[in-house]
């Protein structure tokens, strides 16, 4: 398994840039590239310079913090949902604390209020680092809090 870190289907991380710990995570080996819901997410301009602005989570959720994050390193992304529809999605550079090590990770932006995990973690981020068992829970989470 080459030192693959064994990771099961739901599980609890931190990403510090945004200010976001114990978030409920879901790995989607499906998915392609990794999520996190946003809400208000606008592209601006501002001294002839492009940004973006968005707000992560929404009211209801129990992490939401009305934190409005802006960037101006970010992309786009042409994305293919679930339910077989294309959409051009926002994409940003960040880091994640998983298993007690922080990585680089990029996510898309996107409006997941009726799903029930606001991050998916996808095939781009898993490949060559993790096995996933999807019997197991929260084993990233539970090593943090040894």
């Amino acid at each position: 398994m080459d030192n693959k870190i064994l990771i099961g289907r739901k599980d609890k991380v931190d990403f510090p840039e945004l200010s976001l710990n114990d978030i409920d995570i879901k790995i989607d080996s499906g998915a392609y590239t990794s999520s996190i819901h946003c809400t208000n997410i606008k592209e601006i301009e501002s001294y002839n310079e492009k940004k973006l602005k968005f707000t992560l989570l929404d009211p209801e959720h129990e992490h939401y913090n009305n934190k409005e994050f802006t960037t101006k390193n970010y992309t786009s992304k042409l994305v293919k949902s679930s339910n077989g529809i294309s959409e051009i999605r926002f994409m940003i550079n960040t880091t994640i604390i998983i298993f007690n090590k922080e990585l680089p990770i990029y996510l898309t932006l996107s409006e997941r209020k009726e799903m029930k995990f606001p991050v998916l973690l996808g095939r781009k981020f898993l490949n060559n680092k993790f096995i996933i068992d999807t019997t197991k829970t929260n084993l990233s989470y539970r090593l943090k809090t040894k």
